[in-house]
Protein backbone atom coordinates (compact mmCIF):
# COMPACT_ATOMS: atom_id res chain seq x y z
CA UNK A 1 0.00 0.00 0.00
CA UNK A 2 1.40 3.38 -1.13
CA UNK A 3 2.02 6.06 1.83
CA UNK A 4 1.01 9.76 1.97
CA UNK A 5 2.95 12.41 1.70
CA UNK A 6 1.86 16.11 1.52
CA UNK A 7 4.19 18.48 -0.16
CA UNK A 8 4.87 21.89 -2.02
CA UNK A 9 4.74 21.94 -5.85
CA UNK A 10 8.24 23.15 -6.81
CA UNK A 11 8.45 23.04 -10.47
CA UNK A 12 6.07 22.61 -13.70
CA UNK A 13 6.65 22.18 -17.40
CA UNK A 14 4.45 22.29 -20.14
CA UNK A 15 5.16 19.13 -21.20
CA UNK A 16 3.43 17.83 -18.85
CA UNK A 17 5.23 16.95 -15.87
CA UNK A 18 6.09 18.83 -12.59
CA UNK A 19 8.33 17.98 -9.34
CA UNK A 20 7.03 18.24 -5.61
CA UNK A 21 8.93 19.71 -3.31
CA UNK A 22 8.54 17.17 0.48
CA UNK A 23 9.46 17.99 3.46
CA UNK A 24 12.28 15.17 3.80
CA UNK A 25 14.05 16.85 1.00
CA UNK A 26 13.31 14.70 -1.57
CA UNK A 27 11.65 16.18 -4.63
CA UNK A 28 9.27 13.63 -6.29
CA UNK A 29 8.34 13.56 -10.30
CA UNK A 30 4.73 14.09 -11.19
CA UNK A 31 3.19 13.89 -14.71
CA UNK A 32 -0.02 15.19 -15.03
CA UNK A 33 -1.98 11.90 -15.85
CA UNK A 34 -1.33 11.49 -11.91
CA UNK A 35 -3.59 14.69 -10.65
CA UNK A 36 -6.98 14.10 -9.14
CA UNK A 37 -9.62 16.34 -8.51
CA UNK A 38 -7.81 19.23 -10.24
CA UNK A 39 -6.55 20.12 -13.84
CA UNK A 40 -2.49 20.27 -14.27
CA UNK A 41 -2.73 22.99 -15.84
CA UNK A 42 -4.48 25.04 -13.27
CA UNK A 43 -1.83 23.88 -10.76
CA UNK A 44 0.90 26.60 -9.39
CA UNK A 45 3.92 26.41 -8.09
CA UNK A 46 4.04 27.06 -4.57
CA UNK A 47 0.80 25.42 -3.66
CA UNK A 48 0.36 22.63 -1.27
CA UNK A 49 -0.76 19.21 -2.20
CA UNK A 50 -0.98 15.49 -0.96
CA UNK A 51 0.23 12.72 -3.13
CA UNK A 52 1.08 9.00 -2.75
CA UNK A 53 4.39 8.17 -3.42
CA UNK A 54 5.15 5.61 -5.80
CA UNK A 55 8.21 4.10 -7.50
CA UNK A 56 8.80 5.20 -11.12
CA UNK A 57 11.46 3.93 -13.36
CA UNK A 58 13.74 6.92 -12.53
CA UNK A 59 13.63 6.73 -9.12
CA UNK A 60 10.26 7.88 -6.49
CA UNK A 61 7.32 9.88 -8.19
CA UNK A 62 4.15 10.96 -6.91
CA UNK A 63 0.80 9.54 -8.12
CA UNK A 64 -3.05 10.45 -7.05
CA UNK A 65 -1.86 14.06 -6.56
CA UNK A 66 -4.65 16.62 -5.00
CA UNK A 67 -4.82 19.98 -3.85
CA UNK A 68 -4.14 20.26 0.38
Amino acid sequence: MASTATGTIKRLTDKGFGFIAAPDGVEYFFHQSACQGTRFDDLREGQRVTFEVGQGPKGPRAENVKLA
